[in-house]
Formats: structure tokens, C-alpha cells, sequence
């Protein structure tokens, strides 16, 4: 399926600073972040425990989708999506190659 530039230009991308991540209380594969987007913090549910320890995200920097609607994910709910890439059973999170400024605009 393909989309229009206008409709890739509706996606509101922005790069976030996870201040917390913690596992997901009722799910195995899933981790709690809280990002600050720069104007606020938002909770988002990722389902990259297997992948990332907690501790080591805290500072790093993600990229988010920050206009999807919310959603709740085991009982928790997500106000945003975080990027990845998967290559067969690895993941890997997608982030600037240089810090900038949380709430930066990816376009």
C-alpha cells in the first residue's frame, strides 16, 4: 500500500528523551517509557523488553509518533508510538545520529 505526501505529512514525528522506563506490570514483552517531548511528557507502551534493559534507555534519545491516538495496552495506556527497526529477531530502536533538542520535529 502507498500513501500520499499528505498523508506522511499528517504523521507528526518528533524526537523524545525517555526520563523512565520500567517493565510493563502485566505483560512479559512489554516496557512502560515516559518521554519528554519537549512541550510535555508522555507514557508509551513498547514491546521491546526483550530487547532493551530499562535502565539502559533512561537518557537515550527515540523517535515517536506523537500523534496517534491513545491507546490501551494490557490495562496501560500508551499516548504515543516508538520506532524500531526489526531485522529477523533483532530490534533496534531508531534515534538521531546527534543529540538535538526533545520535541524536535522528523521530517
Amino acid at each position: 500500500m502507498t500513501i500520499t505526501i499528505d498523508q506522511f505529512r499528517g504523521l507528526e514525528l518528533r524526537v523524545g528523551t525517555v526520563k523512565q522506563a520500567e517493565p510493563h506490570p502485566n505483560a512479559d514483552r512489554l516496557l512502560v517509557l515516559h518521554v519528554d517531548l519537549g512541550t510535555e511528557e508522555r507514557q508509551v507502551v513498547a514491546g521491546i523488553r526483550a530487547h532493551y534493559d530499562p535502565a539502559a534507555l533512561v537518557g537515550r534519545q527515540v523517535v515517536v509518533v506523537a500523534n496517534l491516538e491513545p491507546a490501551k495496552l494490557r490495562g496501560v495506556e500508551s499516548q504515543g508510538m516508538v520506532l524500531a527497526a526489526a531485522d529477523g529477531e533483532r530490534v533496534v530502536l531508531l534515534r538521531p545520529d546527534d543529540a538535538v533538542a526533545a520535541g524536535t520535529v522528523v521530517r
